[in-house]
């Protein structure tokens, strides 16, 4: 048994294949192993965005930029980003050992519920790019190990609503963790996570305290308000973080960052309360600056990284689309096709 996938790991020896420069997707296929014909790659927002910026928004040299990271290092790792995304696609073989022999099966649509930074991946070729969705569309084939996650793709739920949202499905399962009723809660990023993030931290308060969305976009934040997701919105520039602060308000019991550029921590880490919390969703974060910048200015907050994986996030993620048609209408209006 190798649950951890160490012997696909070409460099550095020892690393595990979140850390790990190379990967090699090429390997038999382990008894502990489950192997997906990828269909497409939804590539996470910090690292599409970055992509997209380097190739001038020209859909071909993103392509080519795809291709090339997969082809150096055996899986989408943006080395500028340090994230990747999530994969859709169909169940090739399940290893006899894999904890999901018997309950997946050759033929299942299924979406990986672990970083794309981890999981080797062998490109055959990229169809299409599409920006509006973060999403590339290819042939090839990617290997999940015994500890990887894939959810089936359910069939009351549009394939590319349903992908988005557990795209970052880890994001609301956290927050149901931390939100009580009664609390002042800021959201920063008015994107398809800060909208899942805002519905779920509504539910949890039960009526009882408030919900904040922030964005330098007003239509995002005009989006989020109608998905009934916030009882404020606030426009704001997150880079700016003395004036985001002061445009906030405050001070919030819990803090959600889920914006897609980087410059953002202290933002978050100002408008919080003495002994507040600040969950960092954006993998734009650095988490020195925030833990440096928390320290310089004097703020006793509980600085949280947001873990993709919480038990039933992806449950909870779905659940919450079904529960809230104005919110399965935000995802519709920019995700389904």
């Amino acid at each position: 048994m190798d649950p951890y996938g160490l012997r696909r790991v070409v460099s550095p020896r020892g690393a595990l294949p979140q850390a790990a420069a190379v990967l090699d997707p090429r390997l038999p296929l382990g008894e502990d192993e489950l192997s997906i014909d990828v269909e497409a790659l939804n590539v996470d927002a910090a690292s599409f965005r970055q992509l997209e910026a380097a190739a001038g928004g020209d859909p071909a040299r993103i392509a080519a930029a795809v291709e090339a990271i997969v082809r150096e290092r055996g899986k989408l790792h943006n080395p500028v980003t340090g994230s990747g995304g999530v994969l859709v696609g169909r169940v090739r073989e399940v290893g006899p050992r894999h904890p999901a022999a018997g309950a997946l099966a050759p033929g299942d649509r299924v979406a990986t519920l672990v970083s794309l930074t981890l999981t080797p991946l062998l490109l055959e070729s990229v169809r299409a790019v599409l920006p509006a969705l973060e999403r590339v569309e290819c042939r090839g084939t990617a290997v999940l190990f015994a500890t990887g996650l894939a959810a089936r793709l359910p069939g009351d739920l549009p394939e590319q609503v349903a992908l988005s949202a557990l795209d970052v499905c880890g994001a609301p399962a956290l927050v149901a963790r931390h939100a009580r009723p009664g609390m002042r809660v800021l959201v920063i990023g008015a994107g398809k996570s800060g909208a899942l993030v805002c519905a779920q931290a509504r539910e949890s308060l039960g009526g009882r305290g408030e919900v904040v969305a922030a964005d330098r976009s007003a239509a995002a934040l005009e989006a989020v308000a109608r998905a009934g997701g916030c009882d404020r919105a606030v426009r704001l520039d997150a880079t700016d973080a003395a004036a985001a602060a002061a445009a906030a308000g405050g001070p919030y019991d819990l803090v959600v960052n889920c914006a897609s550029v980087p410059g953002t921590e202290m933002a978050s880490i100002l408008p919080v309360r003495p002994g507040g919390t600040v969950i960092f969703f954006s993998m734009a974060t650095s988490f020195t600056a925030a833990a440096l910048g928390a320290e310089g200015v004097g703020r006793d907050a509980l600085l949280v990284v947001g873990n993709g994986y919480v038990p039933g996030h992806a449950e909870l993620t779905l659940d919450l689309l079904r529960r809230r048609p104005a919110l399965r209408a935000f995802f519709e209006e920019r995700h389904a096709r």
